[in-house]
């Protein structure tokens, strides 16, 4: 088996074989996605009720994670690819610091505040460096197979998420103990990423001043984007509005399955378990279509599809427009994100931490601005109704956006 050994010289580690690699992918982004941001989702009723916050102090919680995401995505945009493993494994452990340190009782609102920017940050940093790294020990024959792998610990870390919550709950401990068992169950990582260290790295660098850092980051840019410049925004704006379009699903789908299923116990976090089962089988089934189709073509669907998501709770007021939601949700955002990110990479491989962290960058915005603008249309009835029509045109100005895009890559070969 051939490894790709685009950065280290005499790569060797003590896990070489590929798939073993993807599953390890799979696992952090599991870890650093699937608890380090949407376990939040999954506890959020319980966190509301343990500590009696308002939906808007719940929605500035998530927006403040996200801003963190943002600043991930800018401090990944920085890193040389040579020291790509090294920072990932920094930040993955960050990751799993801070989701254990919420179970320490009676903390001030301050501190939540503190420690979900902190969390968004190592996530949008190990999001985009594991994806960066994972994927590039792939054979060109069987990357686009593996890489829906890597991607589909998403969709299995919200599973997870709201297993573990159910589990917990039902057990009758609250989100504080499920919040300590999910740092706990991350721990392994670690020692999985270490077995797939570079056995030799570059010379240390010497240090740079900001001025020289901030010089050789606009030649990198320019050399990154170089006769792509109106591809790369418009494909970036594209995922901003993708970001904007699922986020109000992706933050207040559990309160508001118990909001209106008041009937049924545990609402929320069945539904929250059905995006998460969706996001993970998706991922093949995008990858397989994306082979035949390609990614530019995939992601129209994707986007457009979600855009019909977003609708469905508006449609239909009971169980079926919650569920319909949840499964399209699952089924769309996980392959967006990575049918994006693989887009953007190869437009210059050799950038690939930079034109991802522009685009992780693009989306985080919209994630940040998303729940805000939820909670301001909601209202003192909490209404959800208005934020998810506002997303779903979102998604619609995301999907024109695309087209747009794919007019100015004709000879794309993911197109």
């Amino acid at each position: 088996m051939t490894l790709r050994q685009n950065w280290y010289p005499n790569l060797k580690m003590t896990i070489t074989n590929e798939t073993a690699i993807a599953l390890i992918g799979l696992y952090c982004m599991a870890v650093v996605m699937g608890f380090g941001r949407f376990l939040f989702t999954a506890t959020l009723p319980d966190i509301m009720n343990q500590l009696t916050l308002s939906t808007a102090t719940a929605g500035w919680l998530a927006s403040i994670n996200y801003i963190g995401y943002f600043f991930g995505a800018l401090i990944a945009i920085f890193v040389p690819q040579r020291l790509t493993w090294q920072n990932l494994m920094l930040w993955a452990s960050i990751s799993i610091v801070t989701t254990m340190l919420l179970f320490v009782p009676n903390m001030s609102l301050n501190l939540w505040y503190v420690i979900r920017l902190l969390a968004g940050i190592a996530s949008g940093v190990a999001m985009i460096l594991s994806s960066s790294l994972v994927i590039q020990y792939f054979s060109d024959a069987r990357r686009s197979v593996l890489s829906t792998i890597h991607y589909a610990g998403i969709g299995a870390g919200i599973s997870t998420s709201a297993i573990l919550t159910w589990v917990l709950l039902t057990l009758g401990y609250h989100f504080n103990v499920i919040w300590l068992m999910a740092g706990i169950s991350s721990l392994p990582l670690l020692g999985l990423l270490y077995a797939i260290r570079p056995a030799q790295t570059a010379a240390r660098a010497q240090p740079r001043s900001i001025h020289q850092t901030y010089i050789n980051f606009k030649r990198s840019l320019y050399e990154a984007i170089a006769g792509n410049t109106k591809a790369v925004i418009l494909l970036s704006a594209s995922y901003a509005l993708a970001g904007f379009g699922y986020i109000t699903s992706a933050t207040f789908l559990p309160v508001i399955a118990t909001q209106r299923l008041t009937e049924q116990s545990n609402s929320g976090l069945l539904i929250w378990l059905v995006v998460g089962l969706f996001a993970m089988l998706s991922n093949p089934l995008w990858g397989a279509l994306a082979k035949r189709t390609g990614e530019i073509k995939t992601l129209l669907g994707l986007t457009l599809l979600q855009a019909v998501g977003m609708c469905m709770p508006m449609w239909f007021n009971g169980a079926l427009g919650l569920y319909g939601n949840a499964v399209i949700v699952g089924l769309t955002f996980a392959g967006i994100v990575s049918m994006t990110l693989i887009i953007i990479k190869n437009i210059n491989p050799a950038y690939s931490n930079l034109l991802m962290g522009l685009a992780t960058l693009a989306y985080s915005v919209g994630q940040f601005i998303g729940p805000l603008v939820t909670v301001a249309l909601a209202g003192a009835g909490d209404n959800f109704n208005a934020g998810l029509l506002v997303a779903g045109i979102g998604l619609l100005v995301s999907f024109i956006l695309l087209l747009w895009f794919r007019r100015q890559s004709p000879t794309n070969p993911l197109s």
